[in-house]
């Protein structure tokens, strides 16, 4: 089975299209285009629907004609909110309802030294910015080098606000200085949680049913700063309403534990978490490559 390349789906010239529409026609129609895109990818881009059908269909135990349907669910929601990220950092922010649960855990981890947010590839991610811009302390979010400079050009042209600093990841390891010098700062850094590139540190556990492999980096990150972690989310419940989830700050406490029990503990943590989260939202899961271990 293959793993993730470090690429995310969506193109700059994607992006460039949606944004011409959504400015001239609105969110509304952008959505109803949206159907054929989502239909085209369905019927010819196997490459990322085969993982994804995986998902449905041998993870979650749905038949073959549930999967396909949320195959194109998934799919579309997806579309949804790449159209939603473009929309917010253009300033169309007064299109979208929100719902902040648990504002009040960031708000303690910003007035008490600082700490990690880590997240999943799961909802939106970009709406998290709408309650961390009310922060009072800087947010670093860190991302794929690739990634970031593939479309920072583009967003540069319709950001409205740039309150939030990306930590590129980058081959040198520059950014794990980057990561301790803003910890030190007692700021916020924000990750992922459920993504690996190839060589780096894993540890596999069980999720949902299957083994899997999670990265140790941002645990570890946790430990040896001595940070709190706070796991997020933000999912998008109707098209134009999102709910953003914060739980308690978790630290590790117990000093008879090892520095490797202590990132198991939180790894368990956050993989409840994002169970938790997954059956609700089965749909809103975008990792289009095969996670689980064959």
């Amino acid at each position: 089975m293959n793993t993730w390349k470090g690429q995310t789906r969506g193109g700059v010239a994607g992006y460039r299209f949606f944004i011409l529409i959504l400015k001239h026609v609105g969110i509304k129609f952008t959505y109803f285009f949206l159907n054929f895109v989502v239909l085209y990818f369905v019927l010819f881009s196997a490459k990322s629907r085969k993982p994804i059908f995986h998902y449905f269909n041998s993870i979650l135990g749905y038949n073959k004609l549930k999967s396909l349907r949320y195959v194109f669910k998934n799919n579309y929601r997806l579309g949804q909110v790449l159209i939603d990220k473009v929309a917010l950092l253009s300033g169309y922010s007064d299109k979208f309802t929100f719902d902040f649960d648990g504002e009040e855990h960031i708000r303690e981890m910003a007035s008490n030294g600082g700490g990690l947010l880590i997240g999943a590839h799961v909802g939106n991610w970009e709406i998290a910015g709408q309650l961390l811009e009310r922060i009072d302390t800087p947010v670093h979010i860190l991302m794929l080098e690739a990634e970031h400079e593939r479309i920072k050009g583009m967003l540069d042209e319709v950001m409205t606000k740039k309150s939030l600093s990306i930590i590129p990841i980058k081959d040198d390891f520059s950014y794990l200085i980057l990561i301790k010098e803003a910890l030190q700062r007692n700021e916020i850094v924000a990750m992922h949680g459920d993504r690996y590139m190839e060589g780096s540190k894993t540890i596999t556990k069980t999720f949902l049913g299957r083994k899997a492999k999670f990265p140790e980096g941002p645990f570890y990150l946790s430990v040896k700063y001595k940070k709190p972690v706070i796991f997020v989310s933000a999912i998008k419940e109707t098209n134009q309403h999102y709910h953003f989830h914060a739980t308690k700050p978790y630290r590790s406490k117990n000093s008879t534990l090892t520095k490797e029990e202590h990132i198991d503990k939180l790894l368990d943590l956050y993989i409840i978490e994002l169970e938790n989260t997954l059956k609700k939202y089965p749909e809103q899961w975008f990792n289009y490559y095969y996670f689980w271990e064959s």
